[in-house]
């Protein structure tokens, strides 16, 4: 699934909308945005001009004009690829949801994919996952652990994540929801296999077996932790490990949704939330994780482990009476 350029079926239009690119490129999104007027007026119900509409109002200041350009968005886009409703959420325009529409990502990494590396790391100096595998790696060692039997990366993308993860596991699993991340990782051959899914719905299918789980930077389309973290415990096996990243806020709010469509998370929340998740937290540092527009993205970085023995009532009443007697 992909939203990469669609015609407006004028070739008017189309021909504006080129001509508006070709502004925004050079700087002039006011310019921009007048000329994607002119073409919506002659394509009225062309959802890929009113995204591009919406984008240059955006840059150029005017955003009210831009949430005018997403409301209308909103009603032609049915599916949800052009991510109406969080770009409105976003700008106090809308209630966000507890995670990012996953039409949107799926056409989001579908189209971002054979420029995903060299945008990631060539330009924005991405490193989670170097970040994470020392992080990991560090444990490891302290648990006295030579190597994980069944490794589970999510959101693999094009197996940055899992380049690391090969030589600690003997069978290693990437699961992503963009068909195209799919393809590129393929190609590498780091996987032993591959599928594409939905993340939420990968964990909760799946038996507790894995030994470790990764997420670099997948978390941040998924809002609200509790959910996704109750299916990481649930695919883990007792004493297995997880590993992931958050763009992190000091603020008072667990989650918001930022301009950039990612989510970031508090830091007291996220200790909170892996808490309720019944995780032991190993591992837990806020980092800049890659730059964004020049600026310092700073994250969370975190280890945390599945308690080995899993303490019920039952045990402890078993335990109790062992005592007494």
């Amino acid at each position: 699934m992909s939203k990469a350029f669609h015609s407006s079926g004028d070739v008017i239009a189309d021909r504006r909308a080129g001509y508006a690119r070709m502004l925004a490129e050079g700087g002039d999104h006011a310019a921009a945005a007048d000329l994607m007027n002119q073409a919506l007026e002659l394509a009225p119900n062309w959802a890929a001009g009113w995204e591009l509409l919406g984008s240059y109002q955006e840059k150029a200041g005017d955003l009210a004009a831009a949430i005018a350009a997403w409301r209308r968005l909103e009603a032609l886009d049915d599916l949800g690829l052009f991510g109406a409703k969080l770009k409105l959420a976003a700008h106090g325009a809308g209630s966000a949801s507890d995670g990012t529409a996953l039409s949107y990502v799926e056409a989001l990494f579908d189209e971002y994919a054979p420029k995903f590396e060299d945008a990631l790391v060539g330009r924005l100096g991405y490193r989670v996952p170097e970040m994470l595998d020392d992080m990991l790696s560090a444990e490891m060692v302290r648990l006295g652990l030579e190597r994980f039997n069944q490794a589970l990366d999510l959101g693999c993308g094009t197996g940055l994540m899992g380049e690391r993860l090969r030589s600690k596991a003997s069978f290693l699993e990437g699961v992503d929801i963009s068909a195209a991340m799919i393809a590129e990782t393929a190609r590498k051959g780091v996987y032993d296999r591959l599928d594409k899914a939905e993340l939420v719905a990968a964990l909760n299918t799946r038996p507790s077996q894995a030994d470790v789980i990764t997420a670099a930077d997948v978390f941040i389309y998924c809002g609200a932790l509790g959910p996704v973290l109750a299916g990481v415990v649930s695919a883990l096996q007792p004493g297995g490990l997880v590993a992931f990243s958050l763009e992190a806020h000091d603020g008072e709010e667990p989650v918001f949704l930022r301009p950039s469509l990612r989510y970031a998370h508090g830091v007291l929340a996220t200790r909170d939330a892996l808490a309720l998740a019944g995780l032991d937290v190993l591992r837990f540092e806020t980092a800049v994780l890659r730059f964004d527009r020049g600026a310092p993205i700073t994250g969370i970085l975190v280890v945390a482990r599945r308690p080995p023995v899993e303490v019920t009532a039952a045990n402890d009443e078993q335990d109790g009476g062992n005592v007494a007697a």
